[in-house]
């Protein structure tokens, strides 16, 4: 298992936290997303190494940036 870090921006609601993991989860091999609406930080666990180009097409589908 693998966790990873980034940094969202533009959350400020549960509504965007729901979308965000929502969507980070459809990449493969992820198995949680724990989302810290305060700061923004997204820690993602996976079964390997994340893409950062995909993080960041799901965040964006999301309607959200990766800071």
């Amino acid at each position: 298992m693998t966790q990873s870090t980034y940094t969202v921006t533009g959350m400020t609601c549960g509504h965007c936290v729901s979308s965000v993991t929502e969507e980070v989860q459809e990449i493969r091999g992820v198995s949680e997303v724990a989302v810290d609406l305060p700061t923004g930080v997204v820690t993602i666990t996976s079964a390997e190494a994340l893409d950062d180009d995909a993080v960041r097409a799901a965040v964006e589908e999301a309607g959200y940036q990766l800071a």
